[in-house]
């Protein structure tokens, strides 16, 4: 086995640099999770920890604003740049083409098919970071961050309407972050996502309470998303 404490010290000391002018939502904090994540599903799932490792660790080295026009290559630009650290820190040369293609297909934005398990694994670690306590913490600070506000007044939940998450933070939730469960790829990340998943779904809950917001106008908007239609429109629980 390659991986080991050296090769993490020596890798989160050069992220540490390449992420130090990251915004609180996408900084090392972040990549720390996703690596937990990602050792954790790994181990379950028995993927190559010399190739996700690396990977998770990696896998955001290059700073791309979210509403730059060059987001949906920036996992091919971590990629590349990956390649060259690990190349010129003579890092196993059997596993370089690995974890350049989990860092490449990681990517929500990039669209890339995940070709191997350990990408799978880096993928799903990623993902659960928009999802659970860290997902709704990390989507509010990056709505205030571009000045958006928290929900249209008007039409908090959008149901009868296509969700803009360009103008409210909520409508992220409806736009992206509720149907990441079902883009997991093993067993262990779709777990992982469907608890997540449940907390998102009693905040929206609560908030609907707390603003007042039209009767089962939440519900219809999770119909569209998480279930299909159900005779009781009062009812939350999935069937």
């Amino acid at each position: 086995m390659v991986w080991d404490t050296n090769w993490e010290q020596t890798i989160v000391a050069w992220v540490t640099q390449q992420l130090a002018e990251a915004d609180s939502g996408h900084g090392l904090d972040h990549v720390r999770r996703v690596a937990l994540n990602a050792r954790q599903i790994a181990h379950i799932e028995q993927a190559n920890l010399d190739i996700v490792m690396p990977a998770a660790w990696l896998h955001d080295c290059v700073l791309i604003a979210k509403d730059s026009p060059l987001r949906a290559i920036a996992s091919q630009l971590a990629a590349q740049l990956a390649t060259e650290f690990l190349e010129s820190n003579n890092y196993a040369s059997q596993w370089i083409a690995a974890i350049a293609h989990c860092i490449h297909a990681h990517s929500f934005s990039a669209g890339i098919s995940c070709e191997t398990l350990e990408a799978c694994v880096v993928q799903d670690a990623d993902r659960l970071e928009a999802l659970g306590a860290i997902g709704l913490a990390r989507c509010l600070m990056t709505g205030g961050a571009m000045r958006q506000r928290l929900y249209d007044p008007n039409d908090p939940f959008p149901y009868n309407r296509s969700p803009d998450d360009r103008k409210q933070s909520v409508d992220h939730f409806f736009a992206k972050l509720l149907t990441l469960a079902d883009t997991m790829k093993t067993p262990t990340g779709r777990k992982l996502a469907k608890q997540r998943t449940d907390f998102l779904v009693g905040f929206l809950q609560q908030l609907s309470e707390e603003i007042g917001a039209e009767p089962n106008s939440l519900h219809l908007a999770l119909e569209r998303i998480l279930w299909p239609p159900v005779n009781d429109p009062t009812a939350f629980d999935k069937p």
